[in-house]
């Protein structure tokens, strides 16, 4: 009952903010780079937001420094959404956000400066990919079920790191947030709002877990974000591109722009490999290395990525 009573709140809370949205102008409009071709609403992430609300309000006394900063940087986020802002606040706002979660996880106390200053670089650029990889309907809310379903099952069947409903409840919104969203024509996109803050939420489960089982292969429940992420920015910054500038070299926007892949089915292959590479993760944990998951799990992804450039060269020898 409590999970039906949650989803029925935030499906209000998303059809009132559709007003609110259409009232104020809150809308993508699609440029040159853009994988959509229709103005859209934007923002209709601020529901994870809301779910984190209604979660740190049945558990006042717990997670404040969480939520303190997932409202931090869903706020600078929303208000980058309507209005641009430089990247220095940007940055500003989500390294002091950053400090709340690492304090709260007590990371401070337990970890060398050098492996903070690490895991700083790590989280922010955890945030970013994750916004910049949402680009197409529906890759956002299936990419963070995969991932929240993974954490899930760990949490319930290999070690308890938090409350379940804590994992649930962002579960919850992205249905929702893709009952508007998954669709040919969304009715709303995630906005940065959306994107940074579940990535913040991510981020939060991943390294709780990673410092409880001192084992870092649970960051490869983002594997596939993660590669196609690191390997675009190294390819922009050999392009000598700027890599905060959109752009449109991800292989999802190959496959969506120029091979004119439906949207849902690029964001569907996205999350059904994600799924692959977690199966994996969870089958090995303590049974292989670390190091042999890693490779087990990149070097795919790593040569599936690569797969883009014979892509981008066949459609090149067409146009010619």
């Amino acid at each position: 009952m409590q999970y039906i009573t949650l989803s029925l709140l935030l499906m209000i809370i998303m059809l009132l903010y559709f007003k609110v949205a259409n009232h104020f102008n809150i809308i993508d409009k699609p440029n040159q780079r853009s994988s959509h071709t229709d103005i859209t609403l934007r923002g209709g992430g601020v529901v994870f937001w809301f779910a984190a609300l209604l979660y740190f309000a049945q558990h006042i006394d717990t997670n404040y420094f969480f939520f303190t900063g997932i409202t931090l940087v869903s706020f600078v986020s929303f208000w980058d959404d309507i209005q641009s802002l430089s990247n220095k606040i940007r940055i500003s706002i989500h390294f002091l956000a950053i400090s709340l979660l690492l304090y709260d996880l007590g990371v401070f106390h337990e970890i060398s400066f050098l492996v903070i200053l690490v895991l700083y670089i790590a989280a922010i650029g955890f945030m970013n990919i994750y916004n910049f990889m949402d680009g197409i309907n529906g890759i956002t809310g299936l990419y963070t079920l995969v991932i929240m379903g993974a954490l899930l099952y760990v949490n319930q069947k290999i070690l308890l790191f938090t409350d379940s409903a804590f994992i649930i409840y962002p579960m919850i919104a992205s249905v929702v947030f893709l009952f508007f969203n998954f669709r040919k024509k969304a009715k709303c996109f995630a906005g940065d709002v959306g994107s940074i803050a579940i990535a913040f939420w991510v981020i939060y489960f991943i390294l709780k877990l990673i410092l409880m089982t001192n084992s870092v292969i649970w960051i490869l429940f983002f594997a596939v974000y993660g590669t196609d992420g690191v390997c675009t920015i190294l390819h922009r910054l050999y392009l000598k591109q700027n890599i905060f500038e959109a752009h449109r070299l991800h292989l999802y926007q190959i496959l969506s722009n120029e091979y004119k892949m439906q949207h849902r089915l690029v964001a569907l292959y996205y999350a059904v490999i994600q799924i692959i590479a977690s199966v994996i993760v969870i089958f090995l944990y303590q049974k292989v290395q670390d190091g042999l998951i890693f490779i087990i799990v990149i070097v795919p992804l790593f040569f599936l990525y690569t797969s883009k450039f014979y892509l981008l060269k066949r459609k090149n020898l067409k146009f010619n």
